[in-house]
This record gives structure tokens, C-alpha cells and sequence, in this order.
């Protein structure tokens, strides 16, 4: 199974939306579409998902034109829920319009209530719900009918530490499960934890794609992380670090590579300071990106 995208491009009126994106999913996992609001994010997902239309460019799964008969989930960034109808007749519904019959809607909503602790809301009206159970509602109907090829927009957005978590796992159970999931955000963290593959869009044009780890590891060495009990900011100004971030308990430092730190490292145990903490880091995503959209600015 494959996901290919080729030369996609919109525009409305003389604003161009996206430019040209193109990439390809060869196999199971999470792939991510980054980039700020109104990077190109939600329109290339319609576009490969046919529900608005190309100017130019293609996308298909198997080799296929994707249409709507074909077996893919798609979790938009707005509400795309019944409010006044209750859950699981809703479920249901969505269920049904995807191809499946009465009980088996029935029997996957329920399933995947109880799967992301929402089973005790079956029959409540949805707009009685929270924000994050309605995020929650919305994924099941985008999984109600075990999609191959999924598209989640934003999915973590308004959702709370403990349900961020039980979606984390989900997604994970997911890829265990072989689907292809493409995932739209801007929250760097999240797109570092489960992606594999990225492009990263601005001002609807490519400016960044590839395998993420080989992304990070051309930068090479360039962030050092180090706690102590005592205040260094002094010797990491003499040794000619630069601070990145001081947080609570611990500072990250710019570094010229491996040498650099092994260096100071030196000087601190010379001054009788033994460090708790010592990494040695990669540039994270976030400070990728703001070098990149930076640029392009």
C-alpha cells in the first residue's frame, strides 16, 4: 500500500495556497504535515482527499485516484459532529454512511467509546459533552469503520494532559495495526514524537522535507542540556556557550559540536561540579522550523 502526492497546487483568486507539494507514504506509520496556521495544511488535505479541487497535481492510494468510496478516515480540525443529536445514534450514522450496516456501526462505536473512555455518553446529546469528549466523538466517527489511510487535522488541539495521552496511545495502536496516517499540526513536539516523515509548508510552499531523523541528524550536535545544584552560567559564558533556554532545575546551551562540550564539561568537574543531568542533543524540530521559516520570512 502507498500514498503519492505529486505537484499539488491551489490557489484562490491570486493568493496561491499551496504550491506544488508533493511526497509519498510507502509504508505503515505517521506522517507529518507541519507548518503555521495558514501554512497550507488543511487545503492540501482536502485536495488529496478530493474534497475540494487541484488546480494541478494528483494524489492516489494503490495507484488509484483517491475518491470517496475508498477506505480512508478523515478527523478535520473544526467540529464535523452532530451537536443536538445524541453519540451513538450519531456514530451509527457516520457508520452507515461509510458502507457498513446497522449492528456493525453499533458494535465498532461502541467498541471505540469505550476504547477512549467515553462508553457512560452513548446516549447523551453531544453538545452536553466537553470539548475534549467532542474532539474525542469526532475521532471515533473517523474510525468507525477501520479506515486504511487516515487524516487527522490538528487532532490534539483542545484536548487535556490525560487525553492527549490516551490518544497518544491510540495513535500508537494504530501504526501497530499498519494503518497510514498523515498528521497536520503545528505543535513541533507532537509531530517529533510520532513522525517519521515530514514536509514543512509556509506560505504554502515547501520548505523543508525528508525523513526526520536524517533531517536532525545533518544538523549534528548542537545543543547541550545540562543540570546542576550550582549556578554555571558563569563558566558556560567563559567557555563561550550560548543560552538557549534556562528553565527551573536545568539550561540548554548552543554548542559548536562534541568537542565544545567535552570541553566544558572539563572545566565544571575542575570546579568541583559534578552534573546530574549531561546531554548532548540534536536541534529539536521547533528550533528547525524557526530557523527555516525564518528564513523564509
Amino acid at each position: 500500500m502507498s500514498l503519492k502526492v505529486q505537484n499539488l497546487r491551489k490557489t484562490f483568486g491570486t493568493k496561491v495556497a499551496v504550491e506544488n507539494i508533493s511526497f509519498e507514504m510507502t509504508e505503515p506509520g505517521v506522517f507529518g504535515l507541519i507548518g503555521t496556521n495558514g501554512a497550507g495544511k488543511t487545503t492540501t488535505i482536502r485536495m488529496i482527499l478530493g474534497i475540494i479541487g487541484a488546480d494541478s497535481g494528483s494524489s492516489s492510494w494503490n495507484g488509484k485516484p483517491i475518491t470517496r468510496e475508498m477506505n480512508f478516515g478523515y478527523m478535520p480540525e473544526e467540529r464535523g459532529i452532530y451537536m443536538k443529536t445524541t453519540v451513538l445514534e450519531q456514530l451509527v450514522y457516520f457508520g452507515m454512511l461509510r458502507g457498513m450496516i446497522r449492528h456493525e456501526a453499533r458494535s465498532s462505536a461502541i467498541a471505540l467509546m469505550e476504547r477512549l473512555g467515553v462508553a457512560e455518553y452513548r446516549n447523551v446529546i453531544t453538545e452536553k459533552l466537553s470539548k475534549g469528549n467532542q474532539q474525542k466523538i469526532q475521532l471515533i466517527s473517523t474510525l468507525i469503520h477501520n479506515p486504511e489511510l487516515i487524516f487527522l487535522d490538528e487532532p490534539f488541539s483542545g484536548l487535556d494532559p490525560v487525553n492527549i495521552e490516551m490518544l497518544r496511545k491510540l495513535i500508537y495502536d494504530l501504526v501497530d495495526e499498519g494503518k497510514f496516517i498523515v498528521m497536520s499540526s503545528h505543535q513541533m513536539a507532537t509531530v517529533e514524537e510520532y513522525c517519521k516523515n515530514i514536509v514543512i509548508l509556509h506560505k504554502g510552499r515547501t520548505i523543508l522535507q525528508g525523513n526526520l531523523r536524517q533531517i536532525k541528524s545533518g544538523y549534528g550536535h548542537t545543543n547541550l542540556l545540562v543540570k546542576t545544584e550550582k549556578d554555571i552560567s558563569s563558566i558556560a559564558e567563559e567557555a563561550g556557550l550560548r543560552l538557549i533556554e534556562k528553565r527551573a532545575d536545568e539550561s540548554e546551551y548552543r554548542i559548536d559540536g562534541d568537542e565544545m562540550a567535552g570541553s566544558f564539561l572539563t572545566k565544571l568537574i575542575d570546579a568541583g561540579i559534578y552534573p546530574v543531568k549531561y546531554e548532548i542533543k540534536e536541534p529539536s524540530l521547533s528550533e528547525i522550523f524557526i530557523e527555516k521559516v525564518g528564513a523564509e520570512v
